[in-house]
């Protein structure tokens, strides 16, 4: 579970994970980012030309709640090999860009809007 881990934690068994097949040879940035994009693009092609209601019915069937999960955990794995092989600390860099798009998107100017990113 979630509360149950820590990011460290899991960056350390992604670690081992790949330590024990001998794939740091294959982990450089450029070809990590592949793997990121590439996982995400299999997540995006299960929704892609989905309904609202097609998506809600595919949480709800454990065949294809389980490839979202899947293709969501091969995101998260190669995200954090990626950070954990630079020395990226995810919590730290997710809360800057957090205190980034405070400033960027204001809550009186954004919340409820359907503004475009173009309109700033």
């Amino acid at each position: 579970m979630d509360s149950e881990n820590n990011i460290n934690e899991l960056k350390e068994s992604v670690k081992k994970f790949c330590d024990d097949r001998d794939w740091e040879q294959f982990h450089n940035p450029k070809d990590l980012t592949i793997g990121i994009s590439t996982e995400a693009n299999e997540l995006l092609s299960l929704f892609r030309f989905k309904s609202k209601e097609n998506m809600e019915s595919m949480f709800n069937n454990l065949n294809k709640r389980e490839e979202i999960e899947d293709e969501t955990a091969d995101i998260f794995f190669f995200l954090l090999r990626f950070a954990q092989m630079n020395n990226i600390d995810l919590s730290e860099v997710l809360k800057k860009k957090i205190e980034k798009n405070n400033e960027k998107y204001s809550i009186e100017k954004f919340k409820g809007s359907n503004k475009k990113y173009s309109e700033e």
